[in-house]
């Protein structure tokens, strides 16, 4: 298949259909009184910070979660104007800077309130409190509630608690429904102990997997990532709910073919000629590489598609080049296109076949996409 962009070696294609549909798909999961905060951390997962940002708050997302001050701060300047939550530790000197743009902090120790209390501030720090119902990342323990609450309390003049919640550590998990259900009753007594010292605030537990498998996680918003990607958190969520729920695949990565060579049966590929030729092939280049995102694990087992034929990697992957197998594969010439992860006639790779072949998740092979790497939303 000739390639669909011209000046670029390589790209990525983001399909605002398959956003739309997922977008959608978690709305009609959620009672129409919940929010939908769209998760667009970590460059989005891979498919765009910016621009896939806009496409949700177009769609209508009530908010969003980013990791950063610093991704906040990008959100606002490019004219994204959806309440942010940030999720990660923010840095004392950041403090003041995200209290000034309508962005929501994530505090989930006690130094930060102690250096708030310090902190001469112009209005309210808007602050969502983290509490740890039992994954043991971030977030207070119940057994400090009562100090929590007094503190909170004294240092009303300069912060408005905005929400509260936790995150739970296996609702992709079936077969772990039980602790899931104590984190939610866990958040539930959070609620009981905020409601009772006279906070107003907003209360989120449910992420993807708790949006699709518990209900009850739903309060009054959830917060979407992988979900709204087309990325099942997990098979065995997949398998259980993908007869009811639908998830198309956001992301396709596409390169081009550079270069085309017949090599002999008995020849060797590659760094340190790892792999061995059992016949006569015909070797296709790739201008890709670990450089790229394409895992180094991938050597010699990993797939690509072209003219909607899967075909293997041959020998390592390089930094910024793989060789794949062309033999049989009629006609091929230089400038054709090659299908990382996507779709290419009947064919499909998807991110779980390569998180499967190296061990990992979908989530770390879709992070891990090189930022730089030209963006098409389509």
């Amino acid at each position: 298949m000739k390639r669909d962009i011209q000046g670029f070696r390589t790209w990525i294609e983001i399909d605002r259909s398959a956003v739309k549909h997922n977008y959608e798909q978690f709305r009609s999961l959620i009672p129409q009184s919940t929010k939908l905060c769209g998760v667009v951390k970590s460059n989005a997962y891979g498919h765009g910070f910016i621009d896939f940002a806009r496409e949700l708050e177009v769609l209508g997302v009530d908010m969003f979660a980013v990791d950063s001050v610093s991704e906040a701060l990008r959100l606002r300047k490019e004219g994204l104007e959806k309440p942010i939550l940030v999720l990660g530790y923010t840095l004392p000197e950041k403090i003041i800077e995200a209290s000034q743009d309508n962005i929501a902090l994530t505090v989930s120790q006690f130094e930060t309130l102690e250096f708030i209390k310090n902190l001469d501030v112009q209005q309210k720090i808007k602050i969502h409190i983290k509490v740890d119902t039992g994954m043991h990342r971030q977030g207070f323990l119940e057994e400090y509630s009562d100090k929590l609450v007094v503190l909170l309390k004294e240092i009303s003049s300069k912060v408005e608690v905005v929400g509260l919640f936790s995150h739970l550590a296996s609702a992709d998990d079936p077969q772990q429904i039980l602790f899931t259900e104590i984190q939610v009753k866990r958040l539930l007594v959070w609620k009981e102990i905020f409601t009772q010292a006279g906070f107003s605030f907003m209360t989120h537990i449910g992420a993807t997997s708790g949006v699709i498998g518990l209900p009850e996680a739903h309060f009054d918003m959830v917060r979407v990532g992988a979900g709204l990607y087309g990325v099942w958190p997990s098979e065995e969520l997949r398998e259980r709910f993908s007869q009811t729920i639908i998830l198309k695949p956001v992301l396709s990565w596409k390169a081009i073919i550079s270069e085309i060579k017949k090599v002999p049966q008995g020849d060797k590929i590659g760094y340190g000629l790892t792999e061995e030729f059992t016949r006569d092939t015909v070797v296709g280049i790739v201008p890709i590489g670990y450089w790229h995102g394409f895992d180094r694990g991938l050597s010699s087992k990993g797939n690509v598609l072209v003219n909607g034929e899967r075909t293997k990697v041959l020998g390592r992957v390089s930094m910024d080049m793989i060789a794949i197998d062309l033999t049989g594969i009629d006609p091929v010439e230089v400038l054709n296109e090659a299908v990382l992860i996507g779709k290419s006639g009947s064919e499909e790779i998807f991110l779980q076949d390569i998180a499967s072949l190296i061990d990992t998740s979908s989530y770390e092979v879709m992070t891990r996409l090189n930022p730089l790497i030209k963006k098409i939303y389509v």
